[in-house]
């Protein structure tokens, strides 16, 4: 199934992209389904039709959902409860009834991320579009399960399992309690469902799709996004440039705005693939105004980028780390090793990565920003690679 995760500043018309991308679709006999944690259901405003908690037919060939955070986290909490009784009765906690549960901040985008997975593993439709939140919480909505899984990792190591037959002696002889069975158990089903999670994103059937206006404001915030997706190993494969105004607006008041917006096409078109969308004179709403939308159709471009590690000068026998950051600034970049993971920091986005295991057994010899590319010399530590004979 292939992907497209949709997103832009807040207010550039990202939901209405998203909806006519998927009805766009779906006229072609894709069996597509558009995926939406907006509370606001600014998708159903789009498609002219009310969007639920579960996946509801808009259209032929087209299917609609909203998740409910609430009754997922409602969910969740409950069975956290059930699992952790004996703890809290020791405790004294009161339980919380499932009336009273809202859900926390960031609940919203766990379950946008669980059902993006499920609609993955589902395979009941050839295309899954998914409106993802404004850039910044998109960004960080794409990062959430590689670094769950990482502190997962850290603070429940994996192989430390192995020992869950001597917890109990363990905890008899210190005299704590030691972790539980279910905290395990739990651990790893979370474990292996953000890896599903993962997956999808990783996917070179997935592709990200940034929307726009052209105009000052709007060339910011694509500049910041390709940064951010760039340090996650991702790109767009299409820019929106959406409510682009017509040239005969040149001769009114709208004259100024037009001219921002033609600058800002001038360059973007020298980094992206822009397509223009023009503004109807109205909100766009209801399946014809969408359908008069010229918005990308689903295509076989892929969004991910390659980090190669490449012996370019085996003369000095230094290996060098390619990391594309397009529009990165050099004094905004910071590395820090850190055992078998880097630590790179471009402007207000960071990312740890684990090593290639090639470069573990290396030093880092320093690092240069040309060309949109960050470069890290490596060279191997003498110490931990086999003597040549």
């Amino acid at each position: 199934m292939r992907t497209i995760l949709i997103t832009g500043p807040g207010g550039s018309g990202r939901s209405t992209i998203a909806a006519a991308t998927a009805l766009a679709a779906a006229r072609e006999g894709t069996r597509t389904l558009v995926l939406s944690a907006d509370r606001t259901d600014a998708l159903g405003t789009a498609l002219g039709a009310t969007t639920g908690p579960a996946p509801t037919t808009v259209a032929p060939n087209l299917t609609a959902w909203r998740p409910d955070a609430t009754a997922g986290f409602r969910d969740d909490l409950t069975g956290f409860q059930e699992r952790a009784a004996n703890v809290l009765d020791l405790l004294g906690a009161s339980r919380l009834d499932a009336e009273e549960v809202t859900p926390l901040p960031g609940a919203e985008e766990l379950t946008l991320l669980r059902a993006l997975r499920d609609a993955a593993l589902a395979e009941a439709h050839d295309l899954l579009v998914v409106d993802l939140p404004a850039t910044a919480q998109a960004l960080a909505l794409l990062s959430l399960p590689e670094e769950l899984r990482r502190y997962l990792r850290r603070l429940l190591p994996p192989e430390r399992q192995a020992a869950r037959a001597l917890r109990p002696v363990l905890g008899r002889l210190a005299g704590v309690p030691m972790p539980s069975e279910w905290l395990y158990e739990t651990a790893a089903r979370w474990d292996m469902e953000l890896g599903a999670v993962e997956a999808v994103l990783a996917d070179r059937s997935t592709v990200v799709r940034l929307v726009a206006e052209p105009g000052p404001a709007g060339a910011d915030a694509v500049r910041s996004a390709t940064l951010a997706l760039a340090l996650r190993g991702l790109r767009a494969d299409a820019l929106v440039a959406n409510r682009v105004l017509p040239e005969s607006a040149a001769d009114g008041w709208l004259a100024g705005p037009l001219a921002q917006q033609r600058k800002a096409l001038e360059e973007w078109r020298e980094s992206y693939d822009v397509r223009p969308v023009h503004h109807l004179g109205r909100d766009p709403r209801g399946t014809d105004d969408l359908a008069a939308l010229p918005v990308p159709g689903v295509n076989d471009t892929t969004s991910t980028v390659e980090w190669p590690v490449v012996d370019r000068l085996a003369a000095d026998g230094v290996l060098v780390w390619h990391i594309p950051l397009p529009g990165a600034i050099r004094g905004d970049l910071d590395l820090i090793r850190r055992g078998d993971e880097l630590l790179v920091t471009a402007g207000a986005f960071r990312r740890i990565v684990p090593l290639p295991s090639a470069l573990r057994r290396c030093t880092v010899e320093g690092a240069a920003l040309r060309e949109g590319e960050l470069r890290i010399r490596f060279a191997p530590d003498p110490a931990l690679w086999p003597a040549r004979q």
